[in-house]
């Protein structure tokens, strides 16, 4: 599971690649600590290159939105690929999440 972080403005983007399982979990949880702390800004998660996510990686995903929505700030998913879209929807976190 690859994370990288840019910040453009009041846009912060991360972009994901690989699979988001229990195993990638805890580095990802480290690694998204920038974007916790940029939890005020807009920020877009580039789902294009994820390819899986368990449900310790949507646990992530939401600890990112209540950051966001604590600090005044957004979350916003784009390029989510049908599968991992559906992961979302039988949860019902798409619901929680807005989708680009």
């Amino acid at each position: 599971m690859n994370l990288i972080i840019n910040e453009t403005g009041n846009v912060v983007t991360g972009t994901l690649e690989g699979r988001l399982d229990t195993l990638a979990a805890t580095q990802f949880a480290k690694d998204m600590e920038p974007l916790i702390e940029k939890a005020d800004k807009n920020i877009v998660l580039d789902c294009a290159g994820l390819e899986f996510i368990s449900s310790s990686g949507l646990r992530l995903f939401l600890t990112l939105r209540k950051a966001a929505t604590a600090k005044g700030g957004n979350v916003t998913l784009k390029g989510v690929s049908p599968s991992v879209k559906q992961v979302f929807t039988i949860t019902g976190f798409n619901s929680l999440f807005n989708f680009e």
